[in-house]
């Protein structure tokens, strides 16, 4: 019996230090950032993990067209805002959301879902988004830059009366556009 707890515990050591090793080789690669914004009462929040380019071609292969992607890596990226939101003609209630993107060759899908997964893909490496919690769904278009951006990048920029949500990697930037209701 002892033996036997003994032996339990060495295991349960054991694994924790492969868990974490595991998530520490993970971050290096694809490191954790947070972005906030601020403007009048109107805050927003985005925490993402970013993951470098390393020679690869981006959209169109490691990243499909017409696929749900978790808009960075490791976890699911979170966005959130103190106040409702307004893009184009739909809102977003204030909240916290996780964010989803589906990437096309001349626009893409920008995802805002009431679900936040702990891990943003499932055991088949897919998307983990659940497409029954979408909050918002808006299209913007791409822009195809001459610079090219090693590490993946979330920014939250004013712009005029509102403010835009900018994702860029590679040579690929979208950006969409949203005001504070």
């Amino acid at each position: 019996m002892k033996k036997g707890l003994i032996i339990g515990g060495i295991l349960v050591v054991v694994l924790a230090g492969v868990f974490m090793f595991i998530r520490y080789s993970t971050k290096s690669h694809s490191p954790e950032s947070n972005v906030s914004f601020s403007d009048g009462n109107l805050k927003v929040h985005v925490f993402y993990n970013r993951p470098y380019k390393k020679g690869r071609e981006i959209f169109g292969k490691l990243v499909p067209y017409g696929k749900t992607w978790r808009t960075g890596a490791n976890e699911a990226t979170v966005f959130e805002t103190s106040s409702d939101l307004k893009f184009g003609d739909k809102e977003l209630k204030a909240g916290k959301y996780s964010l989803w993107t589906v990437p096309g060759e001349k626009s893409w899908q920008v995802i805002f879902n009431s679900d936040i997964p702990s891990w943003g893909v499932n055991f088949n490496a897919e998307a983990n988004r659940n497409p029954a919690t979408d909050a918002l769904i808006v299209e913007s278009p791409v822009v195809q830059e001459n610079k090219e951006f090693e590490q993946f990048t979330i920014s939250v920029e004013k712009v005029g009366d509102g403010a835009e949500l900018i994702l860029i990697w590679d040579k690929t930037l979208v950006a969409v556009p949203f005001s504070a209701k």
